[in-house]
C-alpha cells in the first residue's frame, strides 16, 4: 500500500509541475528533409553574385568559355587614410576552358584576371582664393573712425571627369584546354576618386592554335561602393 501511494504521489506531482514522466516523454520530430540545414545561415555580406559566362564559339569550331564563382568584394579603409582612396579586399575563383571538335590544332592559351575600379568624379589640384576688402566704421558718440580690412579665403578643387583604372591580378599560362585562377584577400587601390566608385572583375581567356588566337571575356557583376 505504501509503495501504491508513493507512485500515484509521484504521477500528481509529475503532472502539477506541467511535465510528465521519462516513459511518457514526446519524441522530438525530426528535421524536415525538404529544408536544407544551410538554408537558414545568411549569405556573408562579402558575397558577390557572378555574372552569366563568356562564350565564343571560334570559325574553325572550339567552344571557349570562361567564367566565375565564389566571388567575394568588400570596400576597407585605404592604408593611406586619404579621403580621396578607394581600396578593396577581393576573392574569387576564375576559369576558362575550350572544349569542342575544332578543326585545328590547340598549342594552349592564357587566363588573365583582374578588376575594373571605376571612378566618377576626380579632383584635381587645389587652389586657396583669397581675397581683401575694406570696410569703415565711424563711432558719432566718440567721433572716432575706423576702417577694418576682412580677408575672405575660399578654397577651389578642379574636378575632372572620372577614368576606369585596370588592375591586373594574375595570369596563369596553359598548354591543354583548361585554365584556372584562385584569388582571395587580394587588395587593390586606386587614388584621387572624390566621388562614387566602381568595382568590377573581369577575366580574359585567350586560346591559340598555331595560326590563330581567339579571345573571349568574363565581366563581372559591377558593385557600387
Amino acid at each position: 500500500m505504501r509503495f501504491r501511494a508513493a507512485a500515484a504521489t509521484a504521477l500528481w506531482l509529475f503532472a502539477a509541475l506541467g511535465a510528465a514522466p521519462s516513459g511518457f516523454a514526446q519524441p522530438v520530430p525530426a528535421p524536415d528533409p525538404a529544408v536544407p540545414a544551410s538554408a537558414a545561415a545568411p549569405p556573408s555580406p562579402d558575397a558577390v553574385a557572378s555574372s552569366p559566362s563568356g562564350y565564343l564559339k571560334t570559325p574553325d569550331g572550339w567552344e571557349l568559355t570562361a567564367g566565375a564563382k565564389d566571388e567575394t568584394q568588400v570596400a576597407v579603409a585605404p592604408l593611406t587614410t586619404a579621403l580621396t582612396s578607394r581600396e578593396y579586399v577581393v576573392g574569387g575563383t576564375f576559369t576558362g576552358t575550350v572544349t569542342g571538335a575544332g578543326s585545328t590544332k590547340l598549342s594552349g592559351g592564357s587566363l588573365v584576371v583582374g578588376y575594373r575600379i571605376g571612378c566618377g568624379i576626380i579632383g584635381g589640384p587645389v587652389e586657396v582664393l583669397s581675397s581683401i576688402g575694406a570696410t569703415t566704421n565711424f563711432d558719432q558718440s566718440a567721433v572716432l573712425g575706423g576702417v577694418a580690412l576682412p580677408v575672405n579665403n575660399q578654397i577651389k578643387i578642379n574636378l575632372r571627369p572620372g577614368t576606369v583604372t585596370l588592375v591586373p591580378v594574375g595570369e596563369k599560362k596553359f598548354k591543354g584546354s583548361e585554365a584556372r585562377v584562385t584569388v582571395t584577400g587580394f587588395r587593390i587601390k586606386t587614388d584621387g576618386c572624390v566621388g562614387q566608385s566602381f568595382i568590377q572583375s573581369y577575366s580574359t581567356l585567350t586560346s591559340s592554335t598555331t595560326d590563330t588566337s581567339d579571345i573571349v571575356t568574363y565581366a563581372g557583376q559591377v558593385k557600387v561602393v
